[in-house]
C-alpha cells in the first residue's frame, strides 16, 4: 500500500490505499518508515492516492491499539531524518496521525480542497510525541493549540497564512509544483543539499 517510484535522483512515495482514504495502518506505517530509510536519492516526495492524502489512522487498527504503536514515530522520524530536500504533495485532506509524516517533511504543498485537523481532543487520544513540537514550530503555539486543543479544522487558505503549508496548488499541478521546488536541489551535489539542510536544521554543517 506504500507505492515507490524513483525519477531521475527523486523518489516519489505514494500512500495507495484510496479506497478507504489512504487511512494508515501499522503496515503502512512500517512501509513508509523501511521505504525511506532505503532511499538515497536527494529528494524525497510524499503523496498519495486519489483525492485525500490521509484521513489519520485505520479505525479498525485503533480498536486494536494503533494508536500507541511505535510505528507512528518510526515512520515520521524517518522522513525527519532523511539527509535530502523533503516534500509532502498533500493531494487532499490531511487528517489525525497522518500529520506526522507531513509535519516531519521539509516543504508542504496542497490543493485548494483539502483541509486540515488533528481531532486528539475530541476523540481522547493522545497525538505523536514529535507532532505538537513540529507543528508549534510551523504555525506558532498559540495556532497549534488551536488545531490540538480546541479541534479547529482549518482550510488550505488558512494553512497557507498560519504557516502550516508553504503553497497551493491546482490538483493537476501539483506533482509538477513538487518538482519545480525541487529543481535547486536535484542539480546540486548530494552532499551540499545534506550540508545546507543541516544547516537550516540547526545542526553543524
Amino acid at each position: 500500500m506504500i507505492g515507490v517510484t524513483e525519477s531521475g535522483n527523486c523518489t516519489i512515495l505514494r500512500l495507495e490505499r484510496a479506497e478507504k482514504a489512504n487511512a494508515l495502518t501499522k503496515a503502512m506505517l512500517e512501509g513508509i518508515a523501511q521505504a525511506v530509510r532505503a532511499t538515497r536519492t536527494p529528494v524525497l516526495i510524499l503523496t498519495g492516492a486519489g483525492r485525500v492524502f490521509s484521513a489519520g489512522a485505520d479505525l479498525d487498527g485503533m480498536k486494536a491499539g494503533l494508536g500507541l504503536s511505535p510505528a507512528w514515530e518510526a515512520a515520521s522520524g524517518a522522513v525527519a531524518g532523511y539527509p535530502g530536500l523533503t516534500i509532502a504533495a498533500l493531494n487532499g485532506t490531511l487528517a489525525g496521525g497522518a500529520m506526522g509524516v507531513a509535519l516531519a517533511c521539509d516543504l508542504r504543498i496542497t490543493v485548494p480542497a483539502a483541509s486540515f485537523f488533528y481531532p486528539v481532543m475530541r476523540l481522547g487520544y493522545h497525538p505523536q510525541p514529535s507532532d505538537p513540537a513540529r507543528l508549534a514550530a510551523l504555525v506558532g503555539p498559540s495556532r497549534a493549540k488551536m488545531i490540538l486543543l480546541a479541534g479547529q479544522r482549518i482550510d488550505a487558505e488558512t494553512a497557507l497564512a498560519w504557516g502550516l503549508v508553504d503553497r497551493i496548488t491546482q490538483p493537476e499541478a501539483l506533482m509538477d509544483t513538487a518538482m519545480s521546488l525541487a529543481e535547486a536541489a536535484l542539480a546540486a551535489d548530494p552532499g551540499h543539499v545534506r550540508a545546507l539542510k543541516r544547516m537550516t536544521n540547526g545542526d553543524k554543517p
